[in-house]
C-alpha cells in the first residue's frame, strides 16, 4: 500500500513544477542520468513492455545534432541546455517480452500485427516519457519537453542502426532558469473535462 507524499513533494512533482525554456549553468552527469532512468523504469507499462528507447545527449555534438532536427525556437533551447533526451519507441518491443514478461507467451500477442505493436509502443513509451519527467523532477531537475522537430531527421540521426525505433518526443533538462518561463497557463477545473459515471 502506498503512503501519501507530503506537500513539498507534491509541489516538486506537480504544483510548482514548470516546463523550462532555459537553464542555469551547471552540468548533468552520466550518474545523474542513470539515477533518473533507475526511477523511471519502475513506472508501469502494459505487460512490462518497456518499449521506450532513450538517447541521452550530454555532449555538445549530440545536442547540436538534435538541435539540427528541431524546429521553431527549439534548436537554441537544445543547444544551450545542459542535457537533452530523445524518447524513442521500439516497434519490435515484443521481441524482449520473453524475459520482460515471463509469466506467459506475451510475445505471441503481437506477432504479425504491426498496427497493434505501434499502438502499444506509442502508448507505453508515452507513459515512460512522462515517467522521465516525474523522475527528473523528483531528483531536483527541471525539464523542457517538446514535440517541435522533424521525426524523420531525428530517426536518421539517432536510430539509423535501429530501424524498428521511432521517435516519440524529446526533452531538455537541467536546473531551470526562472527567467526563461512566463506565467503558468490556465488549468481546467474538474468539471470542465471530467465526469463521474
Amino acid at each position: 500500500m502506498g503512503t501519501p507524499v507530503n506537500d513539498a513533494a507534491l509541489d516538486t512533482l506537480f504544483r510548482t513544477a514548470r516546463t523550462y525554456n532555459g537553464y542555469l549553468p551547471g552540468e548533468v552527469t552520466p550518474t545523474d542520468i542513470e539515477a533518473i532512468y533507475d526511477l523511471l523504469k519502475m513506472g508501469p507499462t502494459s505487460a512490462n513492455q518497456q518499449p521506450a528507447r532513450f538517447v541521452w545527449c550530454l555532449s555538445q555534438d549530440a545536442k547540436d545534432k538534435l538541435a539540427d532536427c528541431a524546429t521553431g525556437t527549439n534548436p537554441d533551447k537544445i543547444r544551450k541546455a545542459p542535457a537533452a533526451v530523445v524518447i524513442g519507441m521500439d516497434l519490435n518491443f515484443h521481441e524482449e517480452l520473453p524475459w520482460l514478461f515471463p509469466h506467459t507467451d506475451a510475445k505471441s500477442w503481437f506477432e504479425g500485427d504491426p498496427e497493434k505493436r505501434r499502438d502499444h509502443a506509442f502508448r507505453n513509451s508515452s507513459l515512460q516519457g512522462a515517467y522521465f519527467l516525474m523522475a527528473a523532477r523528483a531528483l531536483g531537475w527541471d525539464t523542457g519537453p517538446m514535440s517541435g522537430f522533424d521525426p524523420a531527421k531525428v530517426e536518421a540521426a539517432f536510430f539509423a542502426d535501429q530501424p524498428s525505433v521511432r521517435v516519440n518526443f524529446i526533452s531538455t533538462f537541467g536546473k531551470g532558469d526562472p527567467e526563461s518561463i512566463f506565467g503558468r497557463s490556465p488549468r481546467p477545473e474538474f468539471g470542465k473535462f471530467n465526469r463521474i459515471d
